[in-house]
């Protein structure tokens, strides 16, 4: 119950503050370092601690050359860094929420209620990514910074911290297809040309050795997210959300970041399409749309309703611990992976 307590803590701290901005922002700092702590420091807690460990051991076998020409070489990188300054394996944690949680402030900072964001994306992104995921965790955070490239119409930026994600990540390479929209262009051409590229890029990253890996692994083997359906479902709703409630009044608000919230809506909308294919092959891209569902969220009260302002301001709210709720009292494995919750800071090793 620590992750349903914690959340709900977060969420009271943020609506309490409803009309105090200047506590918001003040409030962020404490909030998103002490979210830090608990991911950074946490002890065999998360899905993937004995993968990742073991990943770590084998890297001691590898050089420097088969690193540089592995599938995720920066993540390889960092590891052998830490061999090579003789630190043990829960630093690599310590290392991938440092790169998440700095690529989360860089967004944040952007936002009018950068608590808001934060709180959002603890119940499935924080926990899952990370304080499990830790690769994609990294990657998410690297692409939290292509994201701002990406408002501020810096293309060739953008390219760059996608590439770098993608160096973490390769799951990330999905999102250089947003590239041609990147020079603040959004228009019904550029959704064309991106339509029409969408067959060839997809051969192209079928031919590639990840993906290969990726389909022999994920599809048709029997292989489950089976928190999927909670996570997939919510992203869903929200981009359909966002186009029958949002769109035209985020338009005339928020113009500059339009185009980005517009296209992460029609991801998320999609995403559910993935889901029959292989439900972690949807979940994984679906990690990476949080982000942009949290933007969507946290700025509904700077939306002009006419009627039920408090009422969509709170709805994100209440969905989202509710889904959070029913995912964590009903799945055997989030019980498995992430209790007791332990803290090499606080000297509580795992039970």
């Amino acid at each position: 119950m620590v992750y349903v307590a914690l959340t709900s803590f977060l969420f009271l701290i943020r609506l309490s503050l409803s009309n105090r901005p200047i506590e918001l922002r003040q409030i962020y700092y404490v909030v998103i370092i002490a979210l830090f702590l608990f991911s950074a420091f946490r002890y065999q807690v998360g899905c993937d601690w004995i993968a990742y460990e073991n990943m770590f051991l084998y890297t001691l076998g590898l050089d420097w050359k088969e690193v540089l020409i592995s599938r995720e070489p920066i993540f390889w990188m960092i590891i052998k860094l830490l061999h090579k300054v003789h630190l043990t394996y829960p630093y690599i944690n310590i290392v991938s929420s440092l790169i998440f949680f700095i690529g989360v402030h860089v967004l944040a900072r952007r936002q009018p209620d950068p608590l808001g964001f934060l709180v959002l994306m603890f119940p499935f992104l924080i926990i899952n990514m990370p304080m499990s995921g830790i690769r994609q965790g990294a990657a998410i955070g690297l692409l939290c910074i292509a994201l701002v490239a990406f408002i501020d119409r810096r293309p060739l930026s953008f390219l760059i911290w996608v590439i770098l994600a993608t160096g973490t990540h390769t799951s990330a390479i999905i999102f250089i297809i947003l590239l041609p929209f990147a020079t603040g262009r959004f228009n019904n051409t550029r959704l064309a040309i991106v339509a029409l590229l969408v067959v060839p890029t997809a051969i192209f990253f079928y031919f590639l050795e990840s993906a290969q890996w990726a389909l022999k692994t994920y599809v048709g083997s029997g292989r489950e997210a089976y928190g999927a359906a909670f996570r997939v479902a919510f992203l869903s709703l929200s981009g359909v959300y966002f186009f029958l409630c949002l769109k035209n009044k985020w338009l005339r608000t928020f113009p500059k970041d339009y185009s980005i919230v517009s296209l992460g809506s029609m991801g998320m909308v999609m995403i559910a399409i993935l889901i029959p294919i292989s439900s972690i092959i949807g979940d994984r891209i679906g990690y990476y749309l949080i982000p942009i569902q949290a933007m969507i969220f946290a700025r509904i009260p700077y939306l002009p309703f006419k009627l039920n302002h408090s009422i969509h301001s709170l709805l994100p709210y209440l969905g989202l611990f509710a889904v959070f709720t029913v995912w964590t009292q009903s799945s055997w494995i989030f019980k498995l992976c992430y209790n007791p919750y332990g803290s090499w800071l606080l000297g509580l090793p795992n039970g």
